[in-house]
């Protein structure tokens, strides 16, 4: 369904059509598991790409992901972003006006960035989202925004809800889901120590139907 092209990952729906979604890796870099969540949003309906942050670079080694993530430039990574939804865009599968991201871990974090700065992305999903401080103009969200963290995350939990309520008071509109008993990375399937298919199974269809009705 999916193959790997110049700026990452590209997943095309079984249709040949669809609305574009922007998926942002966790700190691991293009793993297997961000390459199968691009081919997840496709066989929705999806024309989903995530974008090779790291430039080939993978681990598995916490280590050596946070290294990676530190010598991340934010600018650079949330152009890149930027740049892969604006082909997802210019592509003749592609239906929507506007682009959806979705990002989880360290892309959470860029999922909330890239939608402060880019007018193409119709609505942005955080999953876990944290990165290195960056300098945010939440003045410029104008697109809808889902923050979604595990109770467990606890330090992660508490700011997101921070966060959730400091936009919902600027007039943003911004959602915040809290999931009991659910760690940092619930979502991802490959790792069965933090895996919380509940959970997983709850965001997924709240992450497809938020695109549905916003990515147009």
């Amino acid at each position: 369904m999916g193959q790997r092209i110049e700026l990452g990952y590209l997943a095309t729906p079984p249709s040949g059509k669809g609305p574009a979604v922007v998926v942002i890796q966790e700190w691991w870099g293009l793993v297997r598991h961000i390459e199968d969540l691009c081919d997840r949003f496709a066989a929705e309906g999806f024309l989903a790409c995530a974008p090779d942050l790291y430039h080939g670079k993978t681990t598995t080694s916490p280590d050596a992901a946070g290294k990676m993530l530190m010598e991340l430039d934010a600018e650079r990574a949330a152009n890149e972003i930027a740049a892969a939804g604006a082909y997802l865009l210019s592509r003749p599968e592609c239906t929507s006006k506007t682009y959806g991201v979705v990002g989880f871990c360290m892309g959470g974090g860029l999922a909330k960035f890239v939608a402060t700065r880019d007018a193409n992305a119709g609505a942005a999903v955080s999953f876990y989202g944290g990165f290195k401080k960056v300098d945010t103009n939440w003045n410029n969200l104008k697109a809808p925004l889902i923050l979604i963290t595990g109770e467990n995350d606890k330090g992660l939990d508490a700011s997101e809800r921070e966060l959730a309520a400091k936009l919902q008071s600027m007039g943003k509109n911004v959602q915040f889901k809290s999931y009991p008993n659910a760690d940092h990375a619930f979502l991802n399937d490959t790792r069965p120590e933090v895996y919380n298919a509940e959970a997983a199974a709850d965001a997924w269809r709240m992450t497809l139907d938020f695109f549905r009705t916003n990515v147009q």
